[in-house]
């Protein structure tokens, strides 16, 4: 009996300590479930807004194995495009034929241009004459895609045939609208890809052509080039027409020919033949020749808010930091083909004197973009008002003229 009653209390002490065991095992499993939400729970706390409001898009339109489509996202926000060339160059000035070109306005463009792999040119607006060419070599060549300086062609287009004014506002999706100073003064490629399609492939090419796209630029200028305009859209894989009129897609434009459209856009409608004096001969015997007049006249108000703006306060405003004592307006362009970043800046000092207009053109790799040509350009004018470039030159009388040439 007392055996029995032994292996009884040995039996309760036995199923006692089994039980605090189970019991254990339990509280352990409960515990471990708990932790996992009150981890996911500190992790959304120190996410920003932004990354709340793209992570609910992702789940919205995220399909089965969400957690792939997330791993994927993630590789596509750290994807950085890859350059093979460099935005830097040395000597890019050899072989420039400076004869017939302006001192002072050379000196300014070379000074501003820098170690960049780029080039920098000057034109007189109201004659065509190029004031300075800086690396004739790349301002000559075949040209390249010319980004959202397009827009300039394109804005003309639309203005003439009367699909636009300054103040239309295109509606670029739901009930977001935008009018074309606003346009081009940030660069908005959605507004000028509804506008491109809107005229359509057939008249936007019409206008490029006749703003000089497609064609030699210059007069007799040795080895100048001939940039492409496409005889048909570029397919819809690529943009179409929208892309053509938004990013200069499938379009080759030259330095020159850019040139020559914005200094007819600053004197009012004439499209000089480009000319390169090669002497002070040639200097002193320059005669302008006409290409043809464009009527564009009305319409360049229209243009003018815009590109003022995006010096006072849209793509364009590095200029600023360097000089802002005289009105210049202007179009920047950013783009990249095959390994190659391209940055242009296009513009004229709307002066009474000392006209000019100038486009920088660059090339390179993540360094290279239209502000910073913008910032270039305005170290350009900067060079020049300090060298008075900007102020009213007082006409010599002859007969003095005569004497200091005697003396």
């Amino acid at each position: 009996m007392s055996r029995d009653k032994g292996f009884s209390r040995l039996g309760l002490v036995f199923l006692l300590v089994a039980f605090s065991l189970c019991q254990v095992l339990t509280a352990a499993t409960v515990s471990t479930q708990k932790l996992t939400p009150k981890k996911s729970t500190s992790q959304k706390v120190s996410e920003t807004p932004h990354a709340k409001k793209r992570m609910r898009t992702l789940a919205r339109t995220r399909p089965a194995g969400g957690a792939h489509v997330r791993r994927t996202s993630l590789k596509r926000r750290h994807y950085y495009e890859r350059f093979s060339m460099s935005s830097f160059a040395q000597d890019v000035t050899d072989g420039d034929m400076i004869a017939g070109e302006d001192p002072v306005v050379r000196k300014a463009a070379i000074d501003a241009l820098g170690n960049m792999n780029g080039t920098v040119v000057a034109i007189e607006p109201t004659s065509g004459r190029i004031l300075a060419m800086v690396n004739q070599r790349l301002a000559l060549s075949s040209g390249a895609q010319p980004c959202s300086t397009i827009k300039l062609s394109v804005a003309l287009a639309a203005l003439s045939e009367g699909v636009i004014t300054k103040d239309t506002e295109v509606r670029l999706g739901g009930s977001y609208r935008m009018n074309l100073t606003t346009a081009l003064a940030h660069s908005n490629n959605a507004y000028f890809e509804a506008v491109g399609r809107q005229l359509g492939f057939e008249t936007v090419s019409y206008y490029a052509h006749q703003f000089g796209l497609g064609e030699m630029a210059g007069y007799n200028i040795p080895g100048e080039q001939l940039g492409t305009y496409p005889d048909e859209e570029i397919s819809a894989k690529l943009g179409g027409v929208g892309k053509m009129c938004s990013f200069g897609e499938g379009v080759s434009m030259t330095p020159l020919q850019l040139g020559a459209l914005v200094s007819a856009i600053a004197n009012g409608g004439t499209l000089y033949y480009l000319q390169h004096p090669t002497s002070p001969d040639e200097v002193a015997n320059f005669e302008p020749r006409v290409k043809r007049r464009l009527d564009i006249a009305p319409l360049i108000p229209e243009m003018s808010d815009g590109m003022a703006g995006a010096v006072t306060y849209g793509t364009a405003r590095s200029l600023r930091v360097n000089f802002n004592e005289e009105e210049i307006l202007g179009k920047t362009g950013t783009c990249s083909h095959a390994g190659t970043r391209f940055g242009w800046f296009a513009s004229y000092a709307n002066t009474d004197v000392g006209r000019v207009a100038v486009v920088i053109f660059l090339q390179g790799g993540r360094p290279t973009y239209g502000p910073k040509a913008a910032e270039l350009a305005g170290v350009f004018y900067r060079n020049l008002y300090d060298h008075n470039f900007f102020v009213a030159k007082t006409p010599v009388p002859a007969a003095a003229a005569i004497s200091q040439h005697s003396n």
